[in-house]
């Protein structure tokens, strides 16, 4: 996540010095603990925020569990990790769902924090978990903010409750409320005005609108790459609505990270989601606990697994691991549905940052071609089935024939099925190895096994 890459990194140099060394005395704990410090309000993480953190880790680090343990960088770290989570809200807060349908979600922010867009997320969301959804246009202000949400409702597939020309934004609210009731919608997501800044019209009608509506959450959405002004704006909103919860929005810019660190020690309110991307489907459940471990270079498997899980086609996975691990053989048309399967993930670079001990300059070096998926497909699709089926046919006259094809050199058309070779190996390995998996563990696209955590 590129919000917190060059936070990663510097914690990752102060960190690694002290993990490496054999003995640790206070004096190095205390100066390396001045170097995180500086770090943090580097990054822009609030001064207070701060301050607090770094006296529960000196309290714990000078403490006898790391000064007289076996390895005290490992512990140190351990301890920093804690301390991060705890920063960050400690646990995951899920979204609070009525008992009894619909669920009133109301998002409040400022205009161009992404408000509208975080709606269209979470109402993709809800429709993916089978829940019957319905938006609400209540920005009537904003010029094409109706229009906006309407398409955003189109392409998930959900409807926009919509009074063109009205301002009455809590008639609005009550008449869509009443609507969603009789068609026995699940959840209700209002979209609400905002303003350039905190005013108190915008906030009094938003006080009228959470009196009409009695939401379920309030989620305050927070543009990541304001830093410090986005968690002064977040306690106007909360001290006047008592916000249940944050959307962190476009956390794949080139911020600090500082608004991540610090919305939840000053406000005190749950991150319930973070926003990447303007696409629909980026939008994340936050673990505070994850993302430590992300800030410190400790991966995030259970992220990966999660997303993996999601993103590739249920069916698909089946077939492919039925044909890996039984008789059947693996062939080029199966080649390119687990390359496709891997591109549902996203870029390589995002995935691999989830892998613990990669790292941030590891990545510096990793250079991945975003046309290479779509050449590979063209080469495969300018063979025969029966190509396809059995590549060893692949001849130099026949190889020449595809290049023709599909407009890319013989050497790369070489080149893929060299690696397709190596595939082959791979998964003639992993039907090897499947009497040595574990049953009942959670399975992994195309013939992987997990062991039970």
């Amino acid at each position: 996540m590129p919000v917190f890459d060059q936070l990663s990194e510097k914690l990752e140099g102060v960190l690694s010095g002290l993990r490496q060394r054999g003995v640790l005395t206070e004096p190095m704990i205390r100066e390396g603990l001045r170097e995180v410090r500086r770090v943090l309000l580097e990054a822009d993480v609030n001064y207070q925020v701060t301050r607090d953190f770094m006296k529960r880790v000196e309290e714990k680090a000078l403490g006898e569990r790391v000064l007289k343990s076996v390895s005290p960088g490992q512990q140190l770290v351990k301890v920093v990790h804690e301390e991060l989570t705890s920063m960050l809200g400690e646990k995951r807060s899920p979204l609070a769902l009525a008992p009894i349908p619909p669920t009133i979600i109301m998002v409040v922010g400022l205009q161009g924090s992404g408000k509208t867009t975080t709606v269209g997320k979470i109402a993709r969301k809800m429709k993916r978990e089978m829940r019957r959804t319905r938006l609400v246009a209540c920005d009537v202000y904003r010029p094409a903010a109706v229009d906006q949400l309407q398409t955003l409702g189109e392409q998930v597939g959900v409807p926009v409750y919509a009074e063109p020309g009205s301002k009455d934004v809590v008639g609005i609210a009550q008449r869509a409320l009443e609507l969603a009731r009789s068609e026995r919608d699940q959840v209700v997501i209002v979209d609400t005005a905002g303003r350039l800044q905190i005013d108190e019209e915008l906030m009094d009608e938003l006080r009228r609108l959470k009196t009409a509506l009695s939401p379920h959450e309030i989620l305050f959405v927070a543009d990541g790459m304001i830093g410090q002004e986005s968690v002064n704006v977040a306690q106007g909103f909360d001290q006047a609505l008592d916000v249940s919860g944050v959307v962190l929005t476009k956390m794949d810019g080139d911020a600090r990270g500082g608004a991540a660190l610090s919305i939840y020690g000053v406000t005190k309110k749950p991150i319930k989601f973070l926003g990447v991307g303007e696409k629909l489907d980026g939008l994340e459940e936050f673990h505070p606990e994850r993302m430590a471990g992300r800030i410190l270079q400790q991966g995030d498997v259970l992220s990966l697994v999660e997303k993996a899980q999601r993103s590739f086609d249920a069916d698909e996975a089946a077939k492919l691991e039925r044909k890996v691990m039984g008789a059947g053989r693996f062939d080029l048309e199966d080649f390119l549905t687990a390359l496709r399967q891997m591109q549902n993930l996203g870029p390589l670079e995002n995935l691999l940052k989830l892998i613990p001990g990669v790292n941030s300059k590891m990545l510096k070096n990793v250079k991945v071609d975003p046309q290479r998926m779509k050449h590979i497909e063209a080469i495969i699709l300018s063979m025969t089935p029966q190509e396809r089926k059995r590549p060893e046919m692949l001849n130099g006259s026949r190889r020449v024939r595809i290049s023709r094809g599909c407009g890319r050199p013989v050497a790369e058309i070489n080149r893929l099925l060299e690696q397709f070779k190596e595939m082959q190996k791979f998964m003639k390995q992993m039907k090897g190895m499947q009497g040595m998996m574990p049953k009942g563990g959670p399975r992994l696209p195309f013939g992987g096994g997990m062991p039970r955590m």
